[in-house]
């Protein structure tokens, strides 16, 4: 299974040094040049350069397949899914409601950060996903407060 993945995912995780985590999972992660391009222009969090790093392929998009609905997308986010579909089985990483509703029409399998640190938490590649989460929380990046409870009961770590 190939594994695809927009930018967010890897600020998020860089944001409490978690980065480790999705070779750890998956092996390689795909991405598209736009990704890479916009994990480089750096900000607050810094992400290492994608390009240089052995577990990330960085793959151009070649499709002709267009979709209306996906110009809604950033360009990371348009190109990671457009990336996706010409792999069957594929996952892709992706934060944002729109691109993972546009994701699932699509046919891809999704999951996002948080699926990433419940996975890392059962594998035990990390303490603890609530405290990942809320070292997220800090460093200003959030998700559904419901959504990170249900899964924190689920990993074992609820109330």
């Amino acid at each position: 299974m190939k594994v695809f993945s927009n930018t967010t995912p890897f600020i998020a995780l860089c944001s409490v040094d978690l980065l480790h985590v999705l070779p750890s999972i998956f092996g390689e992660i795909v991405v598209a040049p736009s990704v890479a391009d916009e994990c480089s222009e750096g900000g607050r969090i810094l992400v290492p350069d994608l390009k240089k790093l052995s577990w990330v392929s960085v793959q151009p998009v070649q499709t002709d397949r267009r979709l209306p609905a996906l110009f809604e997308l950033d360009r990371g986010e348009r190109d990671t899914l457009l990336l996706a579909a010409m792999v069957p089985e594929s996952l892709v990483i992706v934060d944002e409601k729109l691109g993972r509703n546009m994701a699932e029409y699509m046919g891809l399998r999704v999951t996002g950060t948080l699926g990433v640190l419940a996975k890392a938490r059962v594998q035990g590649l990390i303490p603890s996903f609530l405290k990942a989460t809320h070292g997220m929380r800090e460093q200003g990046i959030f998700f559904h407060e419901g959504l990170m409870n249900r899964i924190a009961t689920r990993v074992g770590e609820g109330n």
